[in-house]
């Protein structure tokens, strides 16, 4: 693949961190974004309460912990 072809792979479908709050019946499970906004994705391969990272509306791997950050200015 062109480098030209992977860059718009990415920007086409970014790569989101969400935190799973819900697995439901049909397999697919609820996820909180930071913004408090939530999205009923693909998937329960991610622990309920755990961070997972989300693209094309799938959970796609175990996520790192989101950290909020406050800077003073």
């Amino acid at each position: 693949m062109r480098l030209w072809e992977e860059f718009e792979q990415l920007s086409a479908d970014p790569l989101l961190v969400a935190q799973v709050i819900a697995h439901n019946a049909d397999g697919t499970s609820t996820v909180q974004f930071p913004n408090s906004s939530t999205l009923k994705v693909m998937g329960q391969g991610v622990g309920v309460g755990d961070f997972a990272f989300i693209r094309g509306g799938e959970i796609r791997g175990e996520a790192p912990p989101v950290v909020p950050v406050t800077l003073e200015v």
